[in-house]
């Protein structure tokens, strides 16, 4: 299989470039009778002793604007992944003339280049005197849209969703974008349940990928950790033979990578697992997500839940006009032709 095998034509128009109100009106798509519906439908769709497993993640304020010193020449850093309490891996532009040893300032942040570009990326070593940089970003960071995304927001909040707790992300996990509390409780009070675990979303997760084989593509890895009481919800589910959904491809990622070749187990570890078509599910049994760009490996995962079919039901969505990428409309994978 090639990247090539993998692109269709996304319309200009058909990306979404204002966030709906509210979120759960945003449309849904039920892939295995190609039934559209909204999301706030959702409840209805599912039976009681469902689950469904959300990525808690918070993006970070992560885009920085500042100035190299002593020059003053202008600098944005998008930082993708905190490595350790000083070290950074970051975006940097314009990057052609950027080299170890460059110094840069960010407000009250300090900035270290450690090592030259390479594809853009640097690692960095930041700092904010007394306080902890994820701290200073919240005054001198900006939460970073997608590029595509040319509309505005009434508020940064509308770009994380209503589950998220532990900053760490560079991009939101936008399959939760469209729950909201009283959808939540929906899903409750019909005994559908919620479970929760945390990726780190990097900024690798939307590149296209490179000409030639996807075997070729070096994955990009993601920080994820799964809860005890995520792999007990699960363990309940499978008992009363309900599905367990997940909301959103990092989730995926998160459960399937944890799922090793001895059962789903409670940790955090890092992910570069690549699903691609073949791949056999081992705890998900059906997905919501959103629409993903051309050669990207999000929609090698959706080829793999699908199957060929991925182009029928992305040729509906167009024809349709659903709205596509990360404010876009959503799609309901209810049967996987891959699952267990």
């Amino acid at each position: 299989m090639f990247a090539a095998d993998f692109d269709y034509e996304l319309p200009e128009a058909a990306v979404a470039q204002a966030a709906i109100e509210p979120r759960d009106a945003a449309r849904l798509l039920v892939t295995s009778s190609l039934e559209d519906r909204t999301f706030r439908d959702l409840p209805g769709l599912l039976v009681p002793e469902d689950l469904l497993v959300v990525n808690r993640t918070r993006v970070r304020p992560a885009r920085l604007r500042g100035h190299k010193t002593p020059s003053g020449g202008a600098i944005e850093l998008l930082l993708s992944k905190r490595i350790d309490a000083d070290r950074w891996e970051a975006l940097i532009r314009p990057a052609r003339r950027i080299r170890a040893g460059q110094e840069l300032r960010f407000g009250d942040i300090k900035g270290h280049v450690l090592t030259d570009p390479d594809r853009g990326v640097v690692t960095v070593a930041l700092e904010a005197g007394k306080t902890d940089v994820d701290d200073a970003l919240g005054v001198d960071g900006e939460v970073p849209l997608p590029p595509y995304f040319r509309g505005s927001l009434a508020t940064p909040d509308r770009y994380q969703t209503m589950f998220a707790k532990a900053v760490g992300s560079a991009a939101a996990p936008t399959a939760g974008l469209h729950f909201t509390p009283s959808l939540a409780e929906d899903l409750r009070e019909r005994g559908i349940g919620i479970a929760e675990v945390d990726l780190e979303v990097g900024l690798d997760t939307f590149r296209p990928m490179e000409a030639g084989p996807i075997a070729d593509h070096r994955m990009h890895r993601e920080r994820f950790s799964v809860p005890a009481a995520t792999v007990e919800a699960i363990d309940r589910t499978r008992h009363s033979e309900g599905r367990v959904i997940a909301v959103g491809t990092t989730v995926v990622r998160s459960l399937e990578t944890a799922a090793g070749v001895s059962g789903l187990t409670a940790g955090e570890a890092e992910s570069g697992l690549f699903i691609t078509p073949g791949y056999r599910l081992r705890v998900v049994d059906a997905v919501i997500t959103n629409f993903h760009a051309p050669r990207t490996t999000l929609l090698v995962m959706i080829a793999a839940l699908l199957g060929p079919r991925w182009r029928e039901v992305y040729a509906h969505a167009i024809d349709g006009g659903y709205r596509f990428l990360s404010f876009g409309d959503a799609m309901f994978i209810d049967e996987p032709v891959n699952a267990r």
